[in-house]
């Protein structure tokens, strides 16, 4: 065994473990993190099939990106572990169905490549990892379906937000053009107050008033 397709079943077996613990590992932030791992390896892969630029966008875009924006928002989220696993058994079928569509989906693909002929398979491998030619598919012949996966993304940024920013009973919150807005005037007032203590004036009576600053 060559020591290339050793380490295309050692990242190809990391992968697998790490989607694995994706999706029964209980708690989301380890959750996230195998997910980060899996990435990690299936760009790995992708350096094995000699296309540099899919690993380095993956890494990036997915390790660096999406995935810091979904760690941020499990992490920020108060959620309930526990009741969130009552209804699982509920989903299950749907998610089941789900599941298998995906697999038939990915085997139809998968096996397709497979059957291809062999005159046919030089050519593939050979601009699988072109930027040029990647780049010419996306902005010609699947220009919609980028420009569909971009207002996706776009909108999960947006949901992201905004469930982080919801108004809560226990955590403080300013506005911050009002803050900007304040004036002088609404912090300090500045009032006349008679002396407390005559044993400052050497006991012959209380001084007369003197401005002092009052903090609001």
């Amino acid at each position: 065994m060559e020591f290339k397709t050793a380490l295309f079943y050692a990242f190809s077996a990391i992968l697998i473990f790490a989607a694995v613990r994706v999706i029964t590992a209980r708690n989301p932030v380890h959750a996230a993190l195998f997910l980060v791992l899996s990435f990690f390896s299936a760009a790995a892969i992708w350096l094995l099939l000699k296309a540099e630029f899919l690993a380095i966008v993956l890494v990036l875009v997915y390790v660096g990106a999406v995935m810091v924006l979904f760690l941020f928002v499990v992490m920020m989220l108060d959620i309930d572990i526990g009741k969130m696993r009552e209804g699982f058994w509920g989903y299950f079928p749907l998610a089941a169905v789900v599941g298998t569509l995906i697999v038939l989906q990915m085997a139809a693909v998968l096996l397709h490549g497979f059957w291809a002929p062999e005159t046919q398979v030089p050519a593939i491998s050979a601009n699988i990892g072109d930027t040029k030619e990647l780049g010419k598919l996306i902005y010609t012949e699947y220009i919609y379906a980028f420009e569909i996966a971009a207002v996706v993304l776009l909108l999960a940024i947006v949901a992201a937000v905004a469930l982080t920013l919801r108004r809560r009973k226990d955590s403080k919150y300013f506005d911050p053009a009002a803050a900007v807005k304040v004036k002088r005037n609404d912090r300090i007032r500045i009032v006349s107050m008679k002396a407390e203590s005559e044993r400052a004036n050497g006991g012959t009576g209380a001084q007369p008033a003197t401005p002092t600053a009052e903090k609001q």
